[in-house]
């Protein structure tokens, strides 16, 4: 049997060796939908799937609350609602200034040493690679700030790509963002799959013709994920071995 095609990559320079993890309970009878062919390719979401970065998320958005809109309680709860979607697409559905922007990038970046990487997502990452397959993120978040947190994780080298939503014309639920991470892959989407916790996730795997799958491990609104029909459903990071045997082009080398 030849080797697979890739190895651990090395943490990246400044970063821990270990990746930081937080722990869940999962609960039982995560559902597979085996895809033909045989992946090659999986595009992660990255706030919600690789990362526990709800909570900063929220201080984040209040602080820009607060110094942008003043007294009042922040409506973080209907913010949450659009998670997945980019930034200023979310203000605007919320009827919010733009300005809040700025402030909750910054402190954002701020209280990046706050974000977790939900446990078993390092295991994962590190098989799919040893399985042969090519990693990549596409994610609400800009490019830079993604990129950011995750070499900061010690998480980067193992994905070919990370894609924030100001590099694409339009962000999800519209397809280009899962679009472009096949066309830097050169892979058509009948050889990808597209893992989220978002109903936006499924709708621009959709979209791209890539295989939805739905990760519930985070904080996830379950009843509507369940309720977009997912191609699957997973419960735990691992649960995604179950759809990705090792890739054909790396037996083929």
């Amino acid at each position: 049997m030849s080797a697979p095609a890739f190895r651990t990559p090395p943490t990246a320079p400044g970063a821990a060796s270990i990746p930081r993890t937080v722990h869940r309970e999962h609960p039982p009878g995560s559902a597979f939908t085996r895809p033909e062919p045989t992946p090659e390719v999986v595009v992660f979401d990255l706030d919600g799937v690789i990362v526990d970065s709800f909570g900063v998320m929220r201080q984040a958005f209040l602080t820009a609350y607060s110094e942008v809109v003043g007294d009042g309680r922040a409506p973080f709860e209907e913010y949450s609602r659009h998670l997945g979607r980019y930034f200023p697409d979310i203000m605007r559905i919320m009827g919010l200034p733009l300005e809040l922007e700025e402030p909750f990038v910054r402190e954002s970046y701020r209280l990046a040493h706050q974000v977790t990487v939900f446990a078993g997502v390092p295991e994962l990452l590190s098989e799919l690679r040893e399985r042969g397959l090519r990693l990549a993120v596409a994610t609400g978040k800009s490019g830079p700030r993604a990129r950011s947190l995750l070499d900061g994780l010690g998480l980067l080298p193992y994905f070919a790509h990370v894609i924030g939503s100001d590099e694409v014309a339009r962000a999800k639920p519209a397809p280009d963002i899962v679009l472009r991470a096949l066309e830097l892959l050169k892979v058509g989407p009948e050889k990808a799959m597209m893992v989220g916790d978002a109903v936006t996730d499924l709708t621009s795997a959709r979209g791209a013709g890539v295989t939805a799958v739905a990760a519930l491990w985070g904080e996830a609104d379950e009843s509507a994920l369940l309720a977009a029909a997912p191609d699957a459903v997973l419960r735990r990071p691992a649960d995604l071995l179950t759809l990705c045997p090792t890739a054909v082009r790396a037996t083929a080398r």
